[in-house]
């Protein structure tokens, strides 16, 4: 492949990638995130230094963030983003009923991640010798789940 082919298809990746968050900020920034990294592997192969290539990647990257919105393309939420809080409700969901079935009190089966539905997960997650964080992930889930069958 042409030096100038990868750099056309590393920036169309850019593209395509500099699209984690629905709101502005969060999109710039993992765009530049993102196109720094693309910018490495450009300076790399191509005549540029890296550190031009992370720079430009980076700009490139945090602009295209920056003027697309969540309807052009979306990857969710970064990883920066993420909490146990605002956990996907259809995972909070699946473990609360699991917990629900399984004897433990985690409130109402709402997909809203409060204090009681993290009491009864570290209290889950105790007496299975699990890790204790509280988080409600789809692996708690399926984990709880899999008691159930």
């Amino acid at each position: 492949m042409k030096t100038s082919q990868k750099f056309g298809a590393l920036s169309l990746s850019l593209l395509l990638l500099a699209a984690c968050g629905t709101n502005t900020g969060d999109r710039a920034a993992s765009g530049a995130g993102i196109g720094a990294g693309v910018g490495a592997a450009v300076g790399a192969v191509t005549g540029l230094s890296i550190l031009q290539g992370v720079v430009l990647g980076a700009a490139a990257g945090g602009l295209t963030g920056g003027l697309t919105d969540a309807s052009t393309i979306n990857l969710g939420d970064p990883i920066w983003a993420t909490d146990s809080r605002d956990a996907n409700a259809a995972a909070v969901s699946r473990v609360q009923a699991a917990l629900s079935r399984l004897g433990y009190d985690p409130g109402p089966v709402d997909g809203v991640y409060g204090p009681k539905t993290e009491q009864a997960i570290r209290l889950y997650q105790r007496n299975h010798g699990l890790r204790e964080d509280g988080r409600a992930t789809a692996s708690l889930a399926q984990h709880m789940e899999g008691q159930l069958s």
